[in-house]
């Protein structure tokens, strides 16, 4: 099934020719709304004029997350305040977040893109659909909640937590569709076999999986426990939200919205253009975007495009699975995580020393973060080798970090010269997360 054949099936040379007359108009509307634009157009000496298709993208700027904490938290905005229906945020690795802000038109997108989406993954106006990604300032609950809307089928906002009532829901309603991340997809499956409920019991028979990475064997897994198809969803609040991309049953790798989210694999390190094939750093430029449109925003997820015809008859280019990132970020039960946050909270209490590891783990499906911390010599020898100020810090430290984070963490606590050092990079995070 195709929801919008039009724009999802058009050929190769009228998506083009689309892409670049609006290439045109976002580069003209942030040249004149966004000064940072401005100012970097101008230093690049480069006016709107000078970009009459695609293949003059190469001529623009490109933009980090860093450029976004730079301008935080409007700085980036392109429609007036009057006009910005929306706020979400994802965090940012010293506290401030990255603010995005959506006008009316740009949620209308968000909606029927991610309905093109669910059409890819069988589901009709006649599904009823739960959703269990966050909802709030995380953009994976209400981008999904929205798009199930526009397609007409019934939405059940379950969000995250509450696992054995949401279990409950999904056989009570007969529930057929659902979204949350894979590690909760399992999470959900264990918890039914704790409950006797068995995939039988269920009408599930489609899902959409993302905000974190997952593997073909998770798949499987997912597929075989809860009797359903799983599907890949890809987004990121910085283009828009889930939907930038989506299988099809030929699950070849993931289409991408083309006529909204313009795509390029660049070579992270010599930021040169990549030819479909080979792997590299995923960039988008937001082409229909009218609160906060990017100009070849780096995402830092290193993957392949494809642009070989699928038996599914869409048209249009396709990424490979994420293969990893080209920063130190984490994603964490959905959640980005870096490690400078972490070590921002640890410095912020005297009794710590500056020398921490992070320890990612997977305990059943469900991700988990251990962060062990030194303290310092003299808070040490003032107490510190008895049991009641160590849980006393470990508590007070896990909540700060929570608070930062907004996901639980274990804190150990370390006597002086504990952890391991080096003369050379010091090694922060060990990930023990099993992706094959």
């Amino acid at each position: 099934m195709i929801w919008n054949e039009n724009k999802e099936c058009m050929s190769v040379d009228a998506r083009r020719e689309l892409q670049s007359k609006r290439l045109h108009r976002v580069v003209e509307y942030v040249y004149h709304n966004v000064p940072f634009y401005r100012s970097k157009l101008q230093e690049a000496d480069v006016t709107p004029d000078d970009i009459r298709s695609v293949d003059d993208i190469v001529k623009l700027p490109f933009t980090t997350k860093q450029d976004l904490r730079d301008n935080y938290p409007f700085g980036l905005t392109a429609a007036p305040r009057s006009e910005i229906i929306r706020i979400h945020a994802s965090s940012g690795t010293t506290g401030n977040p990255t603010i995005v802000g959506y006008t009316r038109k740009d949620i209308s997108v968000w909606s029927e893109c991610m309905a093109r989406c669910l059409t890819s993954y069988g589901i009709t106006r006649n599904d009823i659909f739960s959703v269990a990604y966050g909802y709030g300032l995380f953009t994976g609950g209400l981008g999904v909640h929205y798009g199930v809307e526009n397609l007409g089928a019934a939405v059940v906002p379950a969000s995250t937590g509450s696992t054995e009532k949401h279990v409950r829901l999904l056989k009570d309603l007969g529930v057929t569709g659902i979204a949350c991340t894979p590690s909760y997809a399992l999470h959900l499956a264990e918890t039914m076999e704790k409950m006797g409920i068995a995939k039988e019991d269920l009408k599930l028979r489609s899902g959409a999986f993302g905000a974190e990475p997952w593997t073909e064997n998770m798949r499987h897994e997912i597929e075989n426990r809860l009797g359903i198809k799983a599907f890949n969803l890809y987004g990121l609040s910085e283009i828009m939200g889930p939907c930038v991309s989506y299988e099809c049953d030929a699950q070849n790798g993931s289409h991408i919205n083309e006529d909204h989210y313009f795509p390029e694999i660049i070579d992270p390190e010599t930021l040169s253009p990549l030819p479909c094939g080979q792997s590299g750093e995923l960039v988008f430029t937001t082409l229909t975007k009218e609160g906060m449109p990017l100009l070849r925003y780096r995402t830092r997820d290193l993957c392949t495009l494809y642009d070989t015809p699928c038996e599914c008859g869409r048209t249009s280019i396709r990424m490979g699975k994420i293969l990893g990132r080209s920063d130190d970020m984490l994603i964490i039960r959905g959640i980005n995580v870096f490690p400078s946050q972490v070590e921002s909270v640890i410095l912020s209490m005297p009794e710590c020393a500056p020398h921490y590891l992070l320890i990612v783990d997977r305990a059943g499906n469900l991700d988990t973060l251990t962060v062990q911390v030194e303290v310092r010599p003299e808070f040490f020898a003032q107490g510190f080798d008895t049991f009641e100020p160590i849980i006393r810090l470990e508590k007070e430290l896990s909540a700060r970090i929570k608070s930062v984070l907004s996901i639980g963490v274990k804190v150990e606590v370390k006597q002086p010269g504990t952890l391991a050092r080096s003369e050379g990079k010091n090694r922060f995070v060990i990930d023990n997360r099993k992706l094959k």
